[in-house]
């Protein structure tokens, strides 16, 4: 399994695939498959079986995951697309954008 720089909460943009450009929230990370679910990105249209918890049924509209390749986070300061690095800042292990060189 990969290192994934990207964690829940990190705005995002697409930067490959059917919805290059979007920009959104990362709702959910998948480390196992080395994907991330965004926020109003890559929505999908599924068929729901009536149940108890949902009785009518019918077709949900809902967030799919997107490859973490395909990701990019975006620097809160500068609002462009960065790469992320690591430095020890008073013992701890923190996150740095490699554009602006501040902590993220």
């Amino acid at each position: 399994m990969i290192k994934l720089k990207i964690k829940t909460g990190d705005i995002v943009r697409v930067i490959a695939g059917d919805h290059k450009g979007s920009e959104g929230k990362v709702v959910r990370v998948l480390r196992e498959k080395n994907k991330a679910i965004v926020e109003g990105v890559n929505i999908i249209s599924k068929h729901v079986k009536p149940s108890a918890s949902n009785p009518q049924g019918g077709i949900v509209k809902k967030e799919a995951p997107i490859h973490i390749s395909n990701l990019a986070l975006i620097d809160s300061k500068t609002k462009e697309t960065t790469k992320v690095g690591y430095r020890i800042e008073n013992g701890k292990k923190v996150r740095v954008s490699k554009k602006s060189n501040q902590v993220l």
